[in-house]
């Protein structure tokens, strides 16, 4: 829907649970999701954000998508434990699985720039979705951990966007020390993101600012660059989705099923 923005420092009132809401104005579209649980991502929201992304890239009123989530507490807890521990089969896995991919290839398909509000932590798959945004600002408590191998999985649906991002050194270190969390300092080394501030006033002022110049920037010149960033991903649509189902495979092993129990029960 189209109206009035918001205070960036002030959010709008909190939706329902698990709810993504978008705000456009001035040739900004503004997506902010939201969960009570660290802002995870089910497979519902998953589905709504994936949406949001592709309307936000065919609506000629938006000429660049801010991705936030809602404060306070992590930026993305990545994926849903409770639905993890609900998963029965291969194709329920896959399919939950599918719904990071999905977003990823909607934010690699959008002709908008997207930037990435990381007013806290990225876990897992919230990582994934930072590496996907064309630029990331984040607070210096912004620290990231990819912890799908403490779990019993590993980060291979998110990879992609992630190695891209960050290069394949960084992001065997993320992907195999799973149990540590890297500043936004190292984070910014290897670019993951793009810059970071100190606090969440600043990171308003930053992402502002660079929206509001990128609003008024040719569309054309930046739908091009953006298809030169993102060039040599021609397979992923292939690649993703035997990532989701080996991912979906594994989610079923004794041992997943315990470390996740664990995992969920802290």
């Amino acid at each position: 829907m189209s109206g009035a923005p918001a205070s960036p420092s002030t959010p709008p009132a909190a939706p329902v649970p698990g709810a993504v809401s978008v705000e456009t104005a001035d040739g900004v579209a503004t997506l902010t999701f939201s969960h009570p649980k660290g802002n995870s991502l089910p497979g519902s929201l998953l589905r709504s954000l994936t949406s949001a992304v592709e309307a936000a890239g065919a609506d000629a009123a938006a000429r660049v998508i801010v991705l936030r989530s809602r404060p306070p507490g992590p930026f993305c807890a990545g994926a849903s434990f409770e639905e993890l521990t609900r998963i029965g089969d291969a194709d329920t896995g896959s399919e939950f699985f599918m719904g990071f991919a999905r977003l990823i290839l909607a934010m690699r398909r959008c002709p908008k720039l997207i930037i990435a509000r990381v007013h806290g932590k990225a876990v897992g798959g919230g990582v994934g979705v930072v590496a996907a945004a064309d630029y990331a600002i984040a607070v210096a408590d912004a620290a990231v951990r990819l912890s799908e191998l403490a779990v019993g999985i590993g980060p291979f649906v998110v990879g992609p966007a992630i190695e891209r991002k960050i290069g394949v050194g960084p992001f065997q270190a993320l992907a195999i020390d799973a149990a540590t969390w890297r500043d936004a300092a190292w984070a910014e080394r290897h670019g993951l993101y793009a810059e970071v501030v100190p606090d969440t006033q600043a990171l308003d002022a930053a992402v502002g600012a660079l929206a509001r110049r990128l609003a008024a920037s040719n569309p054309d010149a930046m739908a091009a660059l953006k298809a030169v960033f993102w060039r040599g991903t021609d397979e992923w649509e292939t690649l993703l989705a035997q990532r989701a189902a080996l991912s979906g495979s594994l989610v079923l092993s004794d041992f997943t099923r315990r470390a996740i129990a664990a995992f969920a029960g802290r």
